[in-house]
């Protein structure tokens, strides 16, 4: 089957934004009487902080500084939480988020800086205010609308007295909140295709789809892609697959899925001994991990796929659904430095969480939810902000890290050296995870070219020596290197 994926995302650098959480505009009048949360409220809190799309807007030009390229934004369909995954509209934008004049606004100025935007599609299930849910709260078995959902007994419990009472209702994972939707129904599935068709004819350059593999119909898939690249050919499609997904990634459904196969491996090579092993999950295993183990595990990722769905997998260290990268880190700072140089020199388009940059810190859901700290510039690690946009440049400047081939050429203990190449560009790059200095000794037989500068060089980076046939330099402790064949950047 031939695989034909958006051009654009081979080149992208994306910035997660949760909206709640992200920026507050004081251009958006809400009613007299609204109520919000402190920015900067415990995120254990919930409740609303109050950002919202103006807010987004207002910060574009710090994102373009930092050199993003594409936002894909969490849920902001009108909505009963903060996290909005229960939309009970899904062609209208929350009020609270500024509605639809906010995202047009959006849209309209990211796309003047070259920025794509990237929106969250919760397709498997709703929310209880959802419509035609709400229909059948009240209607019953009478409901017009009974079979858009897969309804077991009335009265529905949709609002349980105990935590006893379960859903008598397809729901998911059991949450009464989240009725799934029948998407075998053609009504139902005339209606979430048409969403899919009306906010990319609004604008936006593609979905994220929320949990898709429990919709489990890849002829749903099959013709939502249809519906997608119909309205836009260069509309990219990312699936939430968190496990191997290449039943998805044929060519005929999505183009992607959020890559968390590489998220383990990274993190557990740069973390060592800091890692923070507490935060438990199915398909992100954490475990210490040496040069070699990680190298097999990136290879037999990659070797998953077709090289055209490499290059546009949507590559992360964290979410909105995990602790963030520094805490698995143990606040290492300079393993999320390495951690992050890795992404950024890898197949695939990285993905920063927001505030990450900045030097945000916390465990899983919620408190990985925090409001970005604009309310408290001194605590901002400007240093590491830094560090991530030379990154984020150094990845745009050089075409063979978006598109070139990727080639281990040494792992071995602590140290890794890898090679992206395209054409006449050759550039390796090399990390030392561990605590002790580490030598590389490169045969030039494996090399296309002799001569290489520094691209990344942090200081102390030992001298390049090419004698022997070989190329040598030394790594000191948690020291990374990026070479270019000829010149450097």
């Amino acid at each position: 089957m031939d695989i034909n994926t958006p051009e654009w995302v081979k080149q992208a650098v994306f910035y997660q934004i949760f909206p709640d959480r992200f920026a507050r505009s004081s251009r958006l009048q809400h009613p007299p009487g609204m109520q919000f949360k402190t920015w900067g409220a415990p995120p254990e809190d919930q409740g609303y902080q109050g950002g919202d799309l103006l807010g987004i807007v207002d910060k574009l030009d710090y994102l373009k500084d930092l050199g993003i390229t594409a936002l894909y934004l969490n849920p902001i369909f009108s909505a009963a939480t903060n996290h909005r995954y229960n939309a009970y509209d899904y062609l209208e934008v929350d009020p609270l988020l500024g509605g639809k004049p906010a995202l047009r606004e959006l849209l309209d100025e990211a796309h003047r800086r070259e920025i794509k935007v990237v929106l969250d599609g919760v397709f498997n299930h709703c929310g209880r205010g959802f419509w035609a849910f709400h229909h059948i709260l009240e209607n019953g078995g009478l409901s017009p609308y009974i079979d858009w959902f897969t309804v077991h007994g009335f009265p529905l419990h949709a609002y349980p007295e105990s935590g006893r009472q379960k859903a008598n209702y397809a729901t998911w994972w059991g949450n009464h909140s989240l009725p799934k939707f029948n998407t075998n129904n053609p009504g139902v599935r005339a209606y979430l295709l048409e969403v899919a068709r009306y906010w990319l004819e609004f604008g936006i350059d593609g979905w994220r789809l929320d949990v898709p593999e429990e919709i489990n119909d890849d002829s749903f898939w099959r013709e939502f892609r249809q519906v997608v690249k119909g309205a836009n050919p260069e509309a990219y499609i990312v699936g939430e697959i968190w496990h191997e997904a290449r039943r998805w990634l044929q060519g005929d459904m999505f183009d992607a899925v959020m890559n968390y196969q590489i998220t383990a491996p990274i993190i557990s090579f740069f973390g060592d001994e800091h890692l923070n092993l507490t935060w438990k999950h199915n398909d992100v295993v954490l475990r210490r991990m040496h040069a070699r183990d990680f190298a097999a595990a990136i290879d037999a990722m990659y070797g998953l796929y077709d090289w055209r769905i490499n290059f546009v997998q949507m590559n992360m260290l964290d979410s909105h659904d995990m602790p963030r990268a520094l805490w698995l880190l143990g606040n290492d700072r300079q393993a999320l430095r390495q951690a992050v140089l890795c992404l950024m020199t890898m197949p695939g388009a990285p993905v920063i969480y927001y505030g990450d940059e900045v030097g945000l810190s916390a465990g899983g859901d919620p408190h990985c939810r925090a409001a970005f700290p604009w309310h408290q510039p001194d605590a901002w690690d400007n240093a590491l902000r830094q560090d991530y946009q030379a990154m984020v440049h150094l990845r745009k400047a050089h075409p063979a890290l978006t598109a070139g081939d990727f080639t281990f050429l040494q792992a071995e203990k602590d140290t890794v050296v890898y090679q992206r190449r395209l054409e006449s560009q050759e550039i390796l790059v090399a990390f030392n995870a561990g605590k002790t200095p580490s030598q590389v000794k490169l045969s030039t037989r494996q090399l296309h070219h002799t001569t290489f500068q520094h691209a990344w060089k942090p200081g102390g980076s030992g001298e390049l020596r090419v004698a022997d046939y070989h190329l040598a330099f030394e790594l000191g402790p948690q020291q990374s290197v990026v070479l270019v064949a000829g010149g450097g950047s």
